[in-house]
C-alpha cells in the first residue's frame, strides 16, 4: 500500500515538474539582438514631432521620470495592490535605457508586453492598451524617444511577492487577460469620434484607470470607465455612473483635458493632474476628438434630469459661514470647522483676487462614491507645478487633526451632494496620512 502511494506521489511530481517545464518553454519569448545606437540624425523631423505629439498623447513622462529626477530616465514608484512597479528608463542610454533597442523590438514591447531580452513586462506598462495603435505612431514614438538626451539611470527592480516577481508567469496572466490586436474604426461614427476612441483606448489607456480590475488585476471589459482606482485616488466613471452632478458636455470635456478645470465639474488632481499638462501639448483637434469619444459613453440626459441635477446643485451651493454656526456649541462640528478653515474662499458670490474656487455642489470630488479624493486635496492641498501659474488651496494635513478632517468630510458630502453619506472616511484619512508629505 505503501509503496502505490509512494509511486502515486512520484506520477504527480513528475507532472507537476513537467508542466512546469512545459510553461516555462512556452512563455519563453526570443530576445531580439542589440543594434547600435541610432543617430538622432536619422530620423526625419516629421516623424520626429509627431512622436513627440503622440507620446504626450499617452502622458509617458508622468510614470517614466521620478519626482526630481530626469525626464524619461525612469523610477517613478507605482504602487499596484501586488506590489511596487517603478516606471522604466525610456531614454536612449545603451547600458540602463534602451539605446540598444531596435525598432523592432522597441514595437514588440508595445504591443505584445515583451521586453528586449524576451522578458515579460508588467501591464502596469500598458502594453494592453498600446497594442492598439498603428505601426506608424509606433515607430514614431520609437523615434522621438531614440532623439532623447541618453541618460544613466538604473531603475529599481519591481517590489513583488513571490510568485508574481516571476516574470514568465505574466505569461499566463496574458493568456487569460490580454487581447492583441489593432484599432478597428466604427464605420457608423463620426472620424472625430474614431480619431478620439484610437486615442483614448490607445495611447491614452483611459480605461486603464477609469475601470474596475478583477482579482488579478485585469480591466473588467463589461464595466469599462465604469470607475476605478490610480494611486490611491479615485477615478471616476466616465460613462453611465458618473458622478457629476451635471452631465458633462463635449465643450466642457475639452477644456478640462487642456487645462484641467472647468467651473462646473472641478479641478483635475492626482494623477489627472499630470495627464491635463500633458494632453495640453496636443493639437486641440485631437483633444475635441477625445472628447467627443468620452462624451459619448454616458447616455444623453433627458431634459427632466438635466432641470432636476441643475436645481440641486444650486440648492448644495448655500454655504455655511461663520457666523451661521455661531452659538452651535464647541468648534468640534464640520460645520464648524468648514467655516473656519474653507468658508473664506469657499462661500456664495465671494471672488478671490484671481481665481473663482469650484462650487462644491458641482464638485465631482464632492460627489463620488468615496472620500479617498476629497481627503487628499484637504491634506495635500493644491499646488499649481513649480514656477507656474495656477490654482492653489493650502494643505490642511498639519493643522487639522484626523478626527477634524473626518468632521469635515461628512459635513461637506451631507451639506453640498444629494448622495448618501460617505463610509470609510477615517480609513482613507489614515491611508493618506500614511503618504509622503501629508
Amino acid at each position: 500500500m505503501r509503496r502505490r502511494w509512494l509511486a502515486g506521489l512520484g506520477i504527480v511530481l513528475l507532472v507537476a515538474v513537467l508542466a512546469v517545464l512545459s510553461f516555462g518553454l512556452w512563455a519563453r519569448r526570443p530576445a531580439i539582438a542589440q543594434t547600435a545606437v541610432p543617430a538622432p540624425a536619422s530620423f526625419d523631423h516629421a516623424t520626429i514631432r509627431q512622436g513627440a505629439r503622440l507620446v504626450a498623447a499617452g502622458y509617458c513622462i508622468e510614470c517614466h521620470t521620478a519626482a526630481g529626477g530626469q525626464s524619461y530616465a525612469g523610477g517613478y514608484p507605482v504602487p499596484t495592490p501586488f506590489g511596487t512597479i517603478y516606471g522604466s528608463n525610456i531614454t536612449p542610454d545603451p547600458t540602463t535605457g534602451i539605446g540598444h533597442w531596435s525598432e523592432p523590438a522597441f514595437v514588440r514591447a508595445m504591443r505584445q508586453g515583451i521586453a528586449r531580452d524576451g522578458s515579460h513586462l508588467y501591464p502596469a506598462f500598458p502594453y494592453t492598451h498600446f497594442t492598439r495603435i498603428s505601426n506608424g505612431d509606433a515607430r514614431a514614438i520609437y523615434a522621438y524617444l531614440m532623439t532623447l538626451p541618453p541618460v544613466r539611470d538604473r531603475v529599481p527592480p519591481p517590489q513583488l511577492p513571490f510568485p508574481l516577481n516571476v516574470r514568465p508567469v505574466m505569461a499566463g496572466w496574458n493568456l487569460l487577460f490580454f487581447h492583441e490586436g489593432r484599432f478597428k474604426p466604427k464605420p457608423d461614427r463620426s472620424a472625430q469620434w474614431n480619431r478620439g476612441a484610437y486615442l483614448a483606448g490607445g495611447l491614452g489607456h483611459c480605461a486603464a484607470c477609469h475601470s474596475p480590475r478583477n482579482i488579478f488585476g485585469a480591466e473588467n471589459r463589461r464595466e469599462a470607465y465604469d470607475g476605478g482606482q490610480s494611486e490611491g485616488w479615485s477615478a471616476p466613471a466616465l460613462g453611465r455612473h458618473s458622478p457629476a452632478p451635471l452631465p458633462w458636455t463635449k465643450d466642457e470635456l475639452a477644456t478640462y483635458l487642456s487645462n484641467g478645470f472647468v467651473p462646473t465639474h472641478g479641478l483635475a488632481m492626482g494623477p489627472m493632474a499630470g495627464v491635463t499638462r500633458q494632453l495640453a501639448k496636443l493639437p486641440p483637434a485631437d483633444v475635441r476628438a477625445i472628447a467627443t469619444f468620452v462624451a459619448s459613453l454616458a447616455p444623453a440626459p433627458s431634459a427632466d434630469a438635466a432641470v432636476a441635477a441643475a436645481a440641486a446643485a444650486r440648492a448644495a451651493y448655500h454655504v455655511t459661514t461663520a457666523t451661521a454656526v455661531a452659538g452651535r456649541g464647541p468648534a468640534k462640528t464640520g460645520a464648524a470647522i468648514f467655516a473656519g478653515a474653507c468658508a473664506s474662499c469657499h462661500f456664495e458670490g465671494g471672488d478671490q483676487p484671481f481665481y473663482r474656487p469650484v462650487r462644491l455642489g458641482l464638485s465631482s470630488v464632492v460627489n463620488e462614491p468615496d472620500a479617498r479624493d476629497f481627503v487628499h486635496i484637504v491634506m495635500a492641498g493644491i499646488q499649481p507645478p513649480s514656477g507656474a501659474a495656477g490654482r492653489w488651496m493650502p494643505p490642511f494635513g498639519v493643522a487639522l487633526t484626523d478626527r477634524q478632517i473626518t468632521l469635515l468630510a461628512q459635513y461637506v458630502r451631507s451639506h453640498f451632494s444629494g448622495k448618501p453619506g460617505w463610509t470609510g472616511i477615517a480609513r482613507a484619512v489614515s491611508d493618506a496620512r500614511k503618504e509622503p508629505g501629508s
